[in-house]
């Protein structure tokens, strides 16, 4: 027996396990995604958006039919999306895509406020059999607010009731009894004396006249001997005793550094023939300070700064104005527009220029030592102005000399 084999179907579909990134996420799924991520509940959205929680849940749900005012739907999408840090614009279109929700024209009727009367709203209840849970002020796990007090009761509960109010009744009113018995105090009159009264007299044993006696022989302590009790020695008026004598008196040259031994011992002190030139006073032998001037050969801008940033000098030095630098513990700095007309007078000797010719120095070292030690004495060939200016100083000193 021949048989024929049938070619297999070269269109035949092959299905294949779908992966994780082949199902679609809806709208709703990716924001309470991203709502549970924030760890926020409906009701934080309501409370942080103020936008209904039944609205942000008709939003997740892709339901525009819970939203009394269509208009605002647009605003109440893209507001949640921006909360959910999502974009606005395609959270919307997804929506709409979604919901099948177009936005109406302002003068249409889709566009007004949906208004249901009582008796729709009652029916559309009915027919749904579930209600908004957070449209609701009642809890939707209590009872049924329609409901009356009494229909909640249970029969069964009452006895239990009566019997636990008389338990309580009974155990306050016996406590109270009990109370008021505690502190009643009850006193009965009686003939008998006292035992311990009766055992004593007060006469027995006594001596009235050496009470008497010493009544009379009785002196009153005086003020003085009173006034100490409360007043120690030690709060007595000092006795002040001058130890030295008034500073007027003191001679500078008989005491302190400035006295002299051998004039000290002399009688010229004590006839009042003192020398005051055959003292030996301390004198200062140290050398002071070099002194500095800033010389300028051409018109230049300068600027002197101290060390705390203050500006002491600023402005433009013509040719041969001098400016002589103070002397501080900190030296200040210099800032010059034109290096090469600026020059140093460090007792007599002068040095530069600070730069080359049409620089700009900042931030230069104003102290006489570095300046001494680092830069070169000036060479009078190279700067005619400077050569010049030394001329003019040289001729004038001549006659005064």
């Amino acid at each position: 027996m021949i048989r024929r084999k049938t070619p297999r179907s070269v269109g035949e579909e092959v299905v294949k396990p779908k992966g994780f990134d082949d199902f679609e996420l809806r709208l709703g799924d990716i924001m309470r995604g991203e709502r549970a991520t924030m760890g926020k509940s409906l009701l934080d959205v309501q409370r942080e958006l103020r936008i209904k929680a039944s609205y942000i849940a008709a939003i997740e749900n892709s339901d525009p039919s819970a939203f009394d005012t269509p208009g605002f739907i647009a605003g109440y999408v893209r507001s949640y999306a921006r909360y959910l840090n999502m974009n606005p614009d395609e959270a919307y279109e997804t929506f709409c895509r979604e919901s099948g929700f177009t936005v109406a024209h302002g003068m249409s009727s889709e566009a007004l406020v949906i208004k249901k009367s009582e008796e729709s709203a009652a029916r559309a209840k009915r027919s749904s059999g579930s209600s908004d849970p957070f449209g609701s002020t009642a809890s939707p796990f209590g009872a049924n607010p329609g409901e009356s007090v009494l229909s909640q009761i249970e029969p069964r509960a009452v006895g239990s009731m009566m019997v636990l109010l008389t338990l309580i009744g009974g155990l306050g009113y016996g406590g109270w009894t009990v109370l008021r018995e505690v502190q009643q105090v009850q006193v009965a009159p009686v003939d008998q004396t006292p035992v311990v009264l009766s055992d004593l007299d007060p006469l027995e044993g006594g001596d009235v006249s050496a009470f008497a006696t010493a009544r009379d022989n009785f002196a009153a302590p005086s003020v003085e001997a009173l006034d100490r009790l409360y007043r120690p020695q030690a709060l007595d008026v000092p006795v002040m005793v001058a130890r030295d004598a008034p500073i007027s008196t003191l001679d500078p040259r008989t005491v302190g550094s400035f006295r002299a031994p051998e004039i000290q011992q002399s009688p010229a002190l004590a006839s009042g023939s003192f020398d005051p030139a055959n003292q030996s006073v301390p004198r200062v032998v140290e050398d002071g300070a070099p002194q500095l001037r800033m010389v300028a050969v051409r018109p230049a801008w300068v600027r002197v700064t101290a060390a705390d940033g203050t500006v002491v000098f600023e402005g433009i030095m013509e040719s041969g104005e001098i400016y002589d630098v103070a002397a501080t513990e900190e030296p200040p700095t210099l800032r010059v527009g034109e290096s090469g007309a600026i020059y140093f007078d460090v007792n007599g000797q002068i040095f530069g220029p600070v730069g080359e010719r049409g620089t700009v120095t900042s931030n230069f070292s104003m102290a006489a030592d570095a300046i001494s030690t680092t830069m070169v004495v000036a060479d009078l060939q190279q700067d005619d102005d400077l050569a010049r200016m030394v001329a003019d100083a040289s001729a004038q000193t001549e006659p005064a000399n």
